[in-house]
């Protein structure tokens, strides 16, 4: 499998360069073809007489196969004990990627707590007269890397079950019934192995995610326990070294976007769900190609693991992106842009004058946006969506020139009903939706939709008809 779960990554990726790297890990190391080299009870090395395994250099060694089926038995006994049944270990994942960060990571010390508390609490502060929504936090924690994965596994479930599932289920439904008749409880075994490889891939991403994450609500969503905002203050260290600004200063910026995140989602009571809504949209619309799985056996020799590699790293074995799914990733990525674009206006507008360096802070945080930090690149790999640099500033604008036309209650106001909200066609000419006159009263507009929503009651004479 490739270095993305589920076999997702940018649309516009380079495939020459994919190969060329593939190439590179053939020669730089073990192959290992199916991403189970790292699963726990499998031997240093990899498995006896496969390839990249000892003895395995010059194909396969008759006399370790009741070794290797040993370790593929005890393998997926793990996966029944340990796993719930489901299209991803989970339960792998979290091990992987607490076991990666150990490493590299330390306990927090009790200054670095004190100053995660001090900073939201300042921030809150500063939050205050710049948005209509009161603070959402009710409780302020300094993670480290091994806790934001233990914390985040729960959100990370809900994200990528619905893709996986569907993968899963797509691939079974796309064999013709007798190949699945004839396949009875392999499949099953087959599930379980799959389950194993999306787990270490997902426990591989977020152990690179971990070691680089600032807040709860970098992706976008808080991925941590509802109305809790965190800090992972090493990581925002390491960020900070390269940073010509204050360690407090940047803690407050940050801080400053995660108290705001966090008031977003608490007091918007649709907003978390119709992102998961749209997730859930576009894996619905997953399907197979046979006639790819038809050109794998015509043009890939089985017995020959690098090219199968190969062919799964070209994109051979992923589902085409069909229109329905296209307009779910639409919606997913407009949504994505309006909830940072209104974090980052109201940030700016909360600490511009009273942290000299913001200004500076927040073009950094743009920037690594555009270059696919860690956060955009994970979610990548999860729905198969980037943000979009050019969606973001097109929404940071449209909520500044709403708070400066409409006030704060008047652009807060928008966020009462998802039919409210601007869409992908209003971040085209933020001045032209500001300048509406229909969104004057966003009360009444809601109002207004409730009316046309409600039953008709022959009984009351206000009722419509």
């Amino acid at each position: 499998m490739g270095d993305t779960p589920f076999g997702f990554g940018p649309a516009d990726r380079d495939k020459d360069r994919d190969r060329d790297d593939d190439r590179e890990r053939r020669d730089d190391g073990p192959n290992d073809p199916f991403g189970l080299g790292n699963l726990p009870g499998m031997p240093p090395g990899g498995i006896p007489g496969m390839p990249g395994g000892p003895g395995g250099a010059g194909g396969f060694d008759v006399s370790q196969l009741g070794q290797m089926l040993t370790q593929l038995g005890q393998m997926l006994s793990q996966a029944q004990s340990s796993g719930d049944g489901g299209p991803v270990n989970y339960d792998l994942a979290a091990q992987l990627a607490r076991q990666r960060l150990a490493a590299t990571t330390s306990s927090l010390t009790g200054s670095q707590r004190a100053a995660v508390s001090d900073a939201v609490k300042l921030a809150e502060l500063w939050l205050d007269p710049v948005t209509e929504f009161p603070a959402g936090a009710t409780e302020t924690k300094a993670w480290a890397a091994t806790e934001w994965v233990t914390a985040s596994m729960p959100t990370w479930k809900r994200l990528c079950d619905p893709v996986a599932r569907r993968m899963s289920g797509a691939w079974v439904e796309a064999m013709p019934e007798e190949v699945r008749n004839a396949a009875g409880p392999m499949l099953a075994m087959l599930g379980q192995m799959g389950g194993l490889a999306f787990g270490s891939q997902l426990g591989n991403g977020l152990a690179q995610l971990g070691a680089e994450v600032l807040t709860s609500t970098e992706i976008g969503i808080p991925v941590g326990p509802a109305r809790t905002a965190a800090l992972l203050p090493e990581n925002i260290e390491k960020f900070t070294k390269d940073l010509d600004r204050p360690a407090s200063e940047v803690m407050i910026f940050l801080a400053a976007r995660e108290a705001a995140h966090q008031r977003l989602f608490a007091h918007v009571p649709w907003l978390t769900e119709r992102l998961l809504g749209a997730v859930e949209a576009y894996a619905s619309g997953i399907q197979v190609d046979t006639s790819r799985i038809e050109e794998l056996t015509r043009g890939i020799d089985p017995a020959n693991p690098a090219a199968i590699e190969e062919a799964m790293q070209s994109g051979l074995f992923e589902p085409q992106t069909t229109p329905e799914q296209q307009a779910a990733l639409a919606r997913l990525e407009t949504l994505l842009a309006l909830i940072e674009g209104w974090v980052d206006a109201v940030v700016a507008e909360a600490v511009g004058e009273r942290l000299p360096g913001a200004e500076a802070l927040r073009e950094t945080l743009r920037r690594r946006r555009a270059s696919g930090g860690p956060a955009e690149q994970t979610f990548a790999t999860v729905v198969g969506l980037e943000l979009r640099p050019r969606r973001l500033r097109a929404a940071s604008e449209l909520w500044r020139l709403l708070g400066e036309q409409r006030g704060i209650s008047g652009r807060d106001a928008l966020w009462a009903h998802p039919d409210l909200v601007p869409t992908a066609d209003d971040l085209d000419d933020p001045a032209a939706f500001v300048a509406r006159k229909e969104i004057g009263d966003p009360i009444a507009e809601l109002e207004k939709l409730a009316g046309q929503d409600a039953p008709e009651d022959p009984e009351d004479p206000g009722a419509k008809g």
